[in-house]
Protein backbone atom coordinates (compact mmCIF):
# COMPACT_ATOMS: atom_id res chain seq x y z
CA UNK A 1 0.00 0.00 0.00
CA UNK A 2 1.22 3.60 -0.91
CA UNK A 3 0.17 6.93 0.35
CA UNK A 4 0.08 9.97 -2.03
CA UNK A 5 -0.84 13.54 -1.70
CA UNK A 6 -3.14 14.70 -4.36
CA UNK A 7 -4.62 18.37 -4.53
CA UNK A 8 -8.18 18.87 -6.56
CA UNK A 9 -7.91 20.87 -9.83
CA UNK A 10 -8.58 24.35 -9.18
CA UNK A 11 -12.96 25.13 -9.80
CA UNK A 12 -15.21 27.59 -9.73
CA UNK A 13 -17.11 27.22 -6.14
CA UNK A 14 -20.80 26.24 -6.71
CA UNK A 15 -22.19 29.85 -6.24
CA UNK A 16 -19.04 31.53 -6.42
CA UNK A 17 -18.61 35.52 -7.39
CA UNK A 18 -16.53 36.12 -9.86
CA UNK A 19 -17.15 39.92 -9.05
CA UNK A 20 -15.82 39.75 -5.32
CA UNK A 21 -12.96 37.57 -6.40
CA UNK A 22 -11.91 40.01 -8.80
CA UNK A 23 -12.51 42.50 -6.11
CA UNK A 24 -10.56 41.15 -3.84
CA UNK A 25 -7.71 40.75 -6.44
CA UNK A 26 -7.93 44.35 -6.80
CA UNK A 27 -7.72 44.63 -3.18
CA UNK A 28 -4.85 43.06 -3.06
CA UNK A 29 -3.07 44.41 -5.66
CA UNK A 30 -3.68 47.86 -3.58
CA UNK A 31 -2.11 46.42 -0.64
CA UNK A 32 0.50 45.69 -2.85
CA UNK A 33 0.72 48.87 -4.15
CA UNK A 34 0.81 50.67 -0.40
CA UNK A 35 3.31 48.51 0.61
CA UNK A 36 5.91 49.51 -2.37
CA UNK A 37 4.95 53.37 -2.22
CA UNK A 38 5.16 53.46 1.71
CA UNK A 39 9.18 51.59 1.14
CA UNK A 40 9.73 54.58 -1.43
CA UNK A 41 8.22 57.20 0.98
CA UNK A 42 10.68 55.92 3.98
CA UNK A 43 13.54 55.03 1.15
CA UNK A 44 13.23 59.10 0.40
CA UNK A 45 13.16 60.09 4.17
CA UNK A 46 9.10 61.80 3.33
CA UNK A 47 6.99 60.26 6.03
CA UNK A 48 7.24 62.98 8.48
CA UNK A 49 6.39 65.45 6.12
CA UNK A 50 2.91 65.86 7.18
CA UNK A 51 2.78 66.50 10.87
CA UNK A 52 -0.99 65.64 11.60
CA UNK A 53 -3.67 63.00 10.51
CA UNK A 54 -6.48 64.37 9.16
CA UNK A 55 -8.50 61.04 7.38
CA UNK A 56 -11.40 62.90 5.45
CA UNK A 57 -9.60 67.19 5.79
CA UNK A 58 -6.59 65.86 4.41
CA UNK A 59 -7.02 64.55 1.09
CA UNK A 60 -6.96 68.06 0.06
CA UNK A 61 -3.53 69.04 -0.27
CA UNK A 62 -2.36 72.98 -0.28
CA UNK A 63 -3.83 75.05 -3.17
CA UNK A 64 -2.37 77.88 -2.32
CA UNK A 65 1.19 79.70 -1.54
CA UNK A 66 -0.12 80.46 1.89
CA UNK A 67 -1.68 76.38 2.49
CA UNK A 68 2.47 75.79 1.53
CA UNK A 69 4.03 77.47 3.79
CA UNK A 70 1.46 76.47 6.69
CA UNK A 71 2.80 72.87 6.09
CA UNK A 72 6.34 73.90 5.88
CA UNK A 73 6.09 75.65 8.81
CA UNK A 74 4.48 72.73 10.59
CA UNK A 75 7.58 70.86 9.62
CA UNK A 76 9.92 73.06 10.91
CA UNK A 77 8.85 72.06 13.86
CA UNK A 78 9.91 68.96 14.32
CA UNK A 79 13.19 67.13 15.54
CA UNK A 80 13.83 66.03 11.80
CA UNK A 81 13.83 69.59 10.08
CA UNK A 82 15.68 71.31 12.77
CA UNK A 83 18.62 68.51 12.81
CA UNK A 84 18.60 67.24 9.36
CA UNK A 85 17.19 69.23 6.97
CA UNK A 86 17.61 72.75 8.47
CA UNK A 87 17.57 75.52 5.50
CA UNK A 88 15.78 73.69 2.96
CA UNK A 89 13.55 74.89 0.22
CA UNK A 90 10.08 75.17 -0.81
CA UNK A 91 10.70 72.94 -4.08
CA UNK A 92 12.58 70.21 -1.65
CA UNK A 93 10.08 70.30 0.77
CA UNK A 94 6.75 69.49 -1.95
CA UNK A 95 8.77 66.69 -3.01
CA UNK A 96 8.88 64.70 0.36
CA UNK A 97 5.26 66.18 1.00
CA UNK A 98 3.69 64.39 -2.09
CA UNK A 99 5.30 61.43 -1.51
CA UNK A 100 3.93 61.22 2.31
CA UNK A 101 0.64 62.53 0.83
CA UNK A 102 0.31 60.46 -1.97
CA UNK A 103 0.99 57.55 0.30
CA UNK A 104 -2.16 58.66 2.71
CA UNK A 105 -4.26 59.63 -0.50
CA UNK A 106 -3.66 55.62 -1.69
CA UNK A 107 -4.91 54.36 1.74
CA UNK A 108 -7.78 56.43 1.30
CA UNK A 109 -8.77 54.97 -2.14
CA UNK A 110 -8.16 51.24 -1.00
CA UNK A 111 -10.71 52.43 1.97
CA UNK A 112 -13.31 53.26 -0.41
CA UNK A 113 -12.60 50.68 -3.21
CA UNK A 114 -13.28 48.25 -0.41
CA UNK A 115 -15.94 49.48 1.70
CA UNK A 116 -18.11 50.61 -1.01
CA UNK A 117 -17.93 47.08 -2.92
CA UNK A 118 -18.18 45.63 0.57
CA UNK A 119 -21.17 47.39 1.08
CA UNK A 120 -23.13 46.09 -1.86
CA UNK A 121 -22.53 42.62 -2.00
CA UNK A 122 -23.83 42.42 1.78
CA UNK A 123 -26.73 44.48 0.97
CA UNK A 124 -27.59 42.27 -2.56
CA UNK A 125 -26.64 38.86 -0.59
CA UNK A 126 -23.98 37.44 -2.43
CA UNK A 127 -21.54 37.56 -0.04
CA UNK A 128 -21.08 34.13 1.27
CA UNK A 129 -22.38 33.74 4.61
CA UNK A 130 -19.07 31.60 6.01
CA UNK A 131 -16.84 34.16 4.68
CA UNK A 132 -19.00 37.34 5.64
CA UNK A 133 -17.25 37.40 9.58
CA UNK A 134 -13.27 37.23 7.41
CA UNK A 135 -14.42 40.23 5.33
CA UNK A 136 -15.04 42.54 8.02
CA UNK A 137 -11.85 41.30 9.57
CA UNK A 138 -10.25 42.60 6.55
CA UNK A 139 -12.61 46.31 6.86
CA UNK A 140 -11.50 46.37 10.91
CA UNK A 141 -7.92 45.57 10.11
CA UNK A 142 -7.99 48.37 7.22
CA UNK A 143 -9.13 50.89 9.79
CA UNK A 144 -6.52 49.50 12.43
CA UNK A 145 -3.88 50.03 9.67
CA UNK A 146 -4.48 53.61 9.36
CA UNK A 147 -4.12 54.14 13.06
CA UNK A 148 -0.53 52.04 13.61
CA UNK A 149 0.24 54.05 10.34
CA UNK A 150 0.03 57.76 12.31
CA UNK A 151 1.11 56.32 15.62
CA UNK A 152 4.08 55.18 13.93
CA UNK A 153 4.58 58.69 12.55
CA UNK A 154 4.01 60.27 15.83
CA UNK A 155 7.19 58.61 16.77
CA UNK A 156 9.11 60.41 14.63
CA UNK A 157 7.66 63.92 15.44
CA UNK A 158 9.16 64.94 19.18
CA UNK A 159 11.95 63.41 20.40
CA UNK A 160 13.32 61.16 17.44
CA UNK A 161 14.00 62.55 13.83
CA UNK A 162 13.00 59.50 12.32
CA UNK A 163 10.03 57.09 13.01
CA UNK A 164 10.42 54.00 15.71
CA UNK A 165 11.58 50.76 14.03
CA UNK A 166 9.78 49.00 16.43
CA UNK A 167 6.25 50.94 14.98
CA UNK A 168 7.63 50.48 11.37
CA UNK A 169 7.62 46.46 12.11
CA UNK A 170 4.49 46.40 13.02
CA UNK A 171 3.27 48.66 10.42
CA UNK A 172 4.70 46.68 7.55
CA UNK A 173 4.03 43.07 8.60
CA UNK A 174 0.35 44.45 9.41
CA UNK A 175 0.02 45.14 5.75
CA UNK A 176 1.74 41.69 5.00
CA UNK A 177 -0.93 40.12 7.16
CA UNK A 178 -4.04 42.59 5.86
CA UNK A 179 -2.39 40.74 2.16
CA UNK A 180 -2.29 37.20 3.17
CA UNK A 181 -5.68 37.02 4.36
CA UNK A 182 -7.01 38.55 1.15
CA UNK A 183 -4.80 36.20 -0.28
CA UNK A 184 -6.58 33.24 1.44
CA UNK A 185 -10.09 34.83 1.30
CA UNK A 186 -9.89 35.27 -2.44
CA UNK A 187 -8.89 31.76 -3.18
CA UNK A 188 -11.31 30.21 -0.69
CA UNK A 189 -14.11 32.44 -3.03
CA UNK A 190 -12.91 31.21 -6.63
CA UNK A 191 -12.12 27.50 -5.61
CA UNK A 192 -13.49 26.51 -2.33
CA UNK A 193 -13.08 25.60 1.12
CA UNK A 194 -10.40 24.49 2.56
CA UNK A 195 -10.55 21.71 4.55
CA UNK A 196 -10.52 22.66 8.45
CA UNK A 197 -10.93 19.49 9.92
CA UNK A 198 -8.26 17.10 7.80
CA UNK A 199 -5.36 19.34 6.75
CA UNK A 200 -2.25 17.30 4.22
CA UNK A 201 1.31 17.15 5.92
CA UNK A 202 2.26 19.31 3.47
CA UNK A 203 0.14 22.00 5.00
CA UNK A 204 2.23 22.28 8.32
CA UNK A 205 5.98 23.17 6.39
CA UNK A 206 3.91 25.03 4.07
CA UNK A 207 2.39 27.42 7.07
CA UNK A 208 6.15 27.57 8.57
CA UNK A 209 7.92 28.31 5.37
CA UNK A 210 5.17 31.41 4.80
CA UNK A 211 5.02 32.26 8.89
CA UNK A 212 8.87 32.64 8.49
CA UNK A 213 8.90 34.51 5.00
CA UNK A 214 6.50 36.85 7.14
CA UNK A 215 9.16 37.06 9.79
CA UNK A 216 12.40 38.10 7.76
CA UNK A 217 10.35 40.77 6.14
CA UNK A 218 9.46 42.35 9.94
CA UNK A 219 13.70 41.42 10.30
CA UNK A 220 13.92 43.83 7.03
CA UNK A 221 11.44 46.48 8.29
CA UNK A 222 14.11 46.60 11.60
CA UNK A 223 17.23 47.34 9.58
CA UNK A 224 15.48 49.82 7.18
CA UNK A 225 14.07 51.62 9.97
CA UNK A 226 17.39 52.09 11.46
CA UNK A 227 19.19 52.16 8.15
CA UNK A 228 21.23 49.08 8.84
CA UNK A 229 21.87 48.71 5.15
CA UNK A 230 24.04 51.67 4.61
CA UNK A 231 26.50 50.33 7.05
CA UNK A 232 28.66 46.81 6.14
CA UNK A 233 28.45 47.01 2.66
CA UNK A 234 30.20 44.19 1.78
CA UNK A 235 29.04 40.23 1.16
CA UNK A 236 29.35 37.68 2.02
CA UNK A 237 31.51 38.81 5.47
CA UNK A 238 31.52 41.63 7.37
CA UNK A 239 34.23 44.37 5.83
CA UNK A 240 35.86 41.00 5.80
CA UNK A 241 34.93 39.79 9.04
CA UNK A 242 32.44 36.46 9.51
CA UNK A 243 30.84 38.30 12.82
CA UNK A 244 30.47 42.27 13.18
CA UNK A 245 33.04 43.49 16.04
CA UNK A 246 30.11 46.31 16.64
CA UNK A 247 27.59 44.01 16.86
CA UNK A 248 26.17 45.16 20.09
CA UNK A 249 27.28 48.74 19.61
CA UNK A 250 27.44 49.17 23.23
CA UNK A 251 24.04 48.59 24.02
CA UNK A 252 22.80 45.30 26.27
CA UNK A 253 22.40 41.82 24.42
CA UNK A 254 18.55 41.99 24.36
CA UNK A 255 18.39 45.72 23.22
CA UNK A 256 20.81 45.01 20.72
CA UNK A 257 19.25 42.58 19.12
CA UNK A 258 16.61 45.59 18.22
CA UNK A 259 18.24 48.61 18.24
CA UNK A 260 22.20 47.82 17.34
CA UNK A 261 22.05 48.27 13.10
CA UNK A 262 25.36 45.83 13.20
CA UNK A 263 22.93 43.03 14.39
CA UNK A 264 20.05 43.99 12.79
CA UNK A 265 21.23 43.30 9.43
CA UNK A 266 23.33 40.58 10.62
CA UNK A 267 19.71 39.10 11.94
CA UNK A 268 18.28 39.88 8.44
CA UNK A 269 21.38 38.24 6.50
CA UNK A 270 20.93 34.80 8.53
CA UNK A 271 17.73 34.72 8.51
CA UNK A 272 17.43 35.20 4.67
CA UNK A 273 20.40 31.56 4.49
CA UNK A 274 17.90 29.77 6.84
CA UNK A 275 14.71 31.09 4.64
CA UNK A 276 16.84 29.69 1.78
CA UNK A 277 17.52 26.42 3.53
CA UNK A 278 13.92 25.66 4.52
CA UNK A 279 12.60 26.53 1.11
CA UNK A 280 15.22 24.33 -0.70
CA UNK A 281 13.92 21.74 1.08
CA UNK A 282 10.25 22.49 1.42
CA UNK A 283 10.60 22.55 -2.79
CA UNK A 284 11.95 18.88 -2.32
CA UNK A 285 8.62 18.00 -0.12
CA UNK A 286 6.75 19.44 -3.00
CA UNK A 287 8.34 17.93 -5.83
CA UNK A 288 8.38 14.47 -4.04
CA UNK A 289 4.78 14.63 -3.58
CA UNK A 290 4.24 14.10 -7.17
CA UNK A 291 1.30 16.89 -7.62
CA UNK A 292 1.55 18.78 -10.53
CA UNK A 293 0.57 21.82 -8.95
CA UNK A 294 2.86 21.51 -5.97
CA UNK A 295 5.43 20.80 -8.16
CA UNK A 296 5.12 24.34 -10.25
CA UNK A 297 4.47 26.01 -7.00
CA UNK A 298 7.87 24.17 -6.04
CA UNK A 299 9.59 25.88 -9.31
CA UNK A 300 8.08 29.36 -8.36
CA UNK A 301 8.73 29.46 -4.90
CA UNK A 302 12.66 28.51 -5.16
CA UNK A 303 12.99 31.05 -8.58
CA UNK A 304 11.24 33.67 -6.40
CA UNK A 305 13.26 33.11 -3.07
CA UNK A 306 17.10 32.91 -4.81
CA UNK A 307 16.13 36.34 -6.99
CA UNK A 308 15.25 37.54 -3.88
CA UNK A 309 18.30 36.95 -2.23
CA UNK A 310 20.18 38.40 -5.06
CA UNK A 311 18.19 41.71 -4.87
CA UNK A 312 18.78 41.87 -1.27
CA UNK A 313 22.99 41.10 -2.02
CA UNK A 314 22.95 44.03 -4.42
CA UNK A 315 21.06 46.33 -2.65
CA UNK A 316 23.38 45.93 0.36
CA UNK A 317 26.85 46.41 -1.48
CA UNK A 318 25.39 49.44 -3.57
CA UNK A 319 24.52 50.64 0.16
CA UNK A 320 20.51 50.30 -0.17
CA UNK A 321 19.81 53.21 -3.40
CA UNK A 322 16.15 53.46 -3.76
CA UNK A 323 15.50 51.75 -6.99
CA UNK A 324 17.26 48.11 -5.69
CA UNK A 325 15.78 48.98 -2.72
CA UNK A 326 12.14 48.99 -3.76
CA UNK A 327 12.90 45.86 -6.11
CA UNK A 328 14.04 43.92 -2.92
CA UNK A 329 10.82 44.97 -1.02
CA UNK A 330 8.68 44.34 -4.24
CA UNK A 331 10.75 40.72 -4.40
CA UNK A 332 9.29 40.13 -0.94
CA UNK A 333 5.76 40.98 -1.82
CA UNK A 334 5.90 38.10 -4.89
CA UNK A 335 7.80 35.66 -2.43
CA UNK A 336 4.81 36.19 0.61
CA UNK A 337 2.06 35.64 -2.25
CA UNK A 338 3.55 32.31 -4.08
CA UNK A 339 3.87 30.93 -0.24
CA UNK A 340 0.89 32.05 0.54
CA UNK A 341 -0.98 30.63 -2.28
CA UNK A 342 0.90 27.16 -1.95
CA UNK A 343 -0.05 26.88 1.74
CA UNK A 344 -3.55 27.39 0.53
CA UNK A 345 -3.56 24.57 -1.85
CA UNK A 346 -1.53 22.69 0.31
CA UNK A 347 -4.30 23.07 3.05
CA UNK A 348 -6.74 21.55 0.19
CA UNK A 349 -4.71 18.28 -0.37
CA UNK A 350 -6.35 15.07 0.05
CA UNK A 351 -4.56 11.59 0.91
CA UNK A 352 -5.05 9.04 -2.33
CA UNK A 353 -4.49 5.81 -0.75
CA UNK A 354 -3.61 3.25 -3.59
CA UNK A 355 -2.67 -0.35 -2.90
Amino acid sequence: MSTALSIPRPYSEPGADRAMFWWLVIIAAFVCAMIVVGGATRLTDSGLSITDWRPITGAIPPLSQEGWERELERYRQIPQYQEINRGMSMAEFQFIYWWEWGHRQLGRTLGLVYFLPFVFFLWSGRAPKRLRPRLWVLFALGGLQGAIGWWMVASGLTERVDVSQYRLAVHLVMAFVILGLTLWTALELRHGQTKLAVRSPLFKWSAVFWGAVLFQIALGAFVAGLKAGMIYTTWPGFNGQFWPQDYLSGLPFWQAMFESRPAVQLHHRWAGYALAAGGLALAWLWRRNGDVIMGRFAIGMLAALFIQIALGVLTLVNAAPLALSLAHQSGAIVLFLIAGAAAWASARAVEARAV
